[in-house]
C-alpha cells in the first residue's frame, strides 16, 4: 500500500485511481513513472527526482513482443539497490500504439497511460482533414479520448470554412480547438486536459507545433523549436525522443517525435468508430455479403447516388479497410508464430530435461 505522501508525490507526475499497484508487489520496490526512453536506458521520476536506471534482464530478451517492454508514461516498480533497475510495469489503462514502419509486422508503443490524446495539425500546408480519420481509429482503439487541435489559427481571419472541413470528417463527439500554440491565452483551453493526475501526448506532423505548445504550456522554452519548409509546412524533427513533461496545470504532457507514417494495428474497429454511419448503411443492404459494387438492393451505393454518403468519405473507409484487413491478417499469422515457437520451445525443453535432467 503506497502512502498518503507517496501518492501526494506520484500524483506530480500523473499518478491517479486508474493506476493499480498488485497486491504482490514486492516490499521495498519503489514506484516511479518512465518519462524518457533511450537505446542504453531510461529515465524515470518518482514525483521528486528523475535519474537513469537499466531494465531487468527479462525485457531485453529479443524474443520479447516491443510492447511488454517499459515505455514511456508507464508507471514501473524499482527494484532498489546500488543500480535501480525496473522489475515491474504495472498494468496500462490506455495505450497508444500504432504498426511500426517496414515489411515486418510489429506494434510500436507511441504512449501509455495517457487520457487524452492532442492531435495538431497546422493550418498550413500540414491541413489535411482526412489524414485525422487514420488518427482517429488508432486513438478509439487505445481507450484515450481524443481531441483535434489546430495550430497557426492567428493566420487566419476567418476559420469557420476550415473548422467546417474538419468537422464533416469527424464525429460530432470529437472537440475540435483552433489556437496559436505561442499564445498562453489562447492555449488555455488546453488546460482541463491538463490538470492533476492527467496525462495527455501530443501528435502530429513535424513542423505542426508540438514543441511550441509544450513550450508555452510549461512557461519557458524548454523543447527546440524550428522554423517549417515554406514549400510544404514540413518540419525537421527538432523533437527526437518521446518525452513526457510535469507541466504548472498539475498534469503531464509526452511530447513525441513527429509521424511521417501512421500505420493501423489491425485491432481497430471501424465500424464502432467514426465510420458508424456506413456500417449502420450497410447493414441495411438486401444481400449480408453485399460487396458495394453493383449488387442490387445495396444501401451504400444508393447512398453515394443520392449524395447522402460523400464519395471522398467512401473511399477513404475503403482504403482504411482494407489496410485494416491485411494487417489483422499479419496480426493473426504473428500470434500464431509466436504461439508455434512456444510450443516447440516447450517441446525441447522437455526432450533437454528428460536427457539431462533438471539443473
Amino acid at each position: 500500500m503506497l502512502t498518503p505522501e507517496t501518492r501526494a508525490r506520484l500524483a506530480r507526475i500523473g499518478w491517479s485511481d486508474a493506476i493499480v499497484l498488485p497486491e504482490d508487489a514486492p516490499a521495498g520496490h519503489l514506484p516511479a513513472r518512465v518519462i524518457i526512453q533511450h537505446r542504453n536506458g531510461y529515465v524515470v521520476h518518482d514525483g521528486a527526482n528523475e535519474f537513469t536506471v537499466q531494465p531487468a534482464p527479462r525485457f531485453l530478451k529479443r524474443s520479447l513482443d516491443p510492447i511488454e517492454r517499459p515505455a514511456v508514461g508507464d508507471f514501473v516498480l524499482l527494484k532498489p539497490g546500488k543500480h535501480a533497475q525496473i522489475e515491474t510495469v504495472l498494468p496500462r489503462h490506455a495505450t497508444l500504439s500504432r504498426a511500426a514502419a517496414g515489411e515486418r509486422y510489429q506494434r510500436q508503443l507511441i504512449a501509455t497511460n495517457v487520457d487524452s490524446v492532442l492531435v495538431l495539425m497546422g493550418l498550413d500546408g500540414d491541413f489535411n482533414p482526412r489524414r485525422l480519420e487514420r488518427y482517429l481509429a488508432l486513438i478509439q482503439a487505445s481507450g484515450a479520448t481524443c481531441v483535434v487541435v489546430l495550430t497557426k489559427a492567428d493566420r487566419h481571419d476567418d476559420l469557420d470554412a476550415l473548422l467546417a472541413d474538419v468537422a464533416d470528417v469527424l464525429p460530432p463527439d470529437i472537440i475540435v480547438h483552433a489556437v496559436n500554440a505561442k499564445d498562453a491565452q489562447s492555449v488555455a483551453v488546453l488546460h482541463p486536459y491538463l490538470g492533476p493526475g492527467r496525462t495527455a501526448v501530443l501528435v502530429g506532423s513535424s513542423g505542426v507545433g508540438k514543441s511550441t505548445l509544450t513550450n508555452t504550456l510549461l512557461g519557458e522554452e524548454r523543447q527546440a523549436t524550428k522554423a517549417v519548409r515554406e514549400h510544404d509546412s514540413r518540419g525537421r524533427h527538432t523533437t527526437t525522443f518521446r518525452a513526457l513533461i510535469a507541466l504548472p496545470q498539475g498534469g503531464c504532457l509526452i511530447d513525441t517525435p513527429g509521424m511521417r507514417e501512421l500505420k493501423l494495428t489491425g485491432e481497430e474497429d471501424l465500424e464502432a468508430g467514426q465510420f458508424a454511419d456506413i456500417d449502420s448503411l450497410a447493414m441495411q443492404c438486401r444481400f449480408g455479403d453485399c460487396a458495394h459494387r453493383s449488387e442490387p438492393g445495396c444501401a451504400v451505393r444508393a447512398a453515394l447516388d443520392s449524395g447522402e454518403l460523400d464519395p471522398e468519405r467512401w473511399a477513404s473507409y475503403q482504403k482504411l479497410r482494407d489496410e485494416l484487413q491485411a494487417q489483422a491478417g499479419n496480426l493473426e499469422a504473428q500470434l500464431k508464430r509466436k504461439g508455434e515457437a512456444k510450443v516447440l520451445n516447450k517441446a525441447l525443453g522437455k526432450r533437454l530435461t528428460e536427457k539431462y535432467g533438471h539443473r
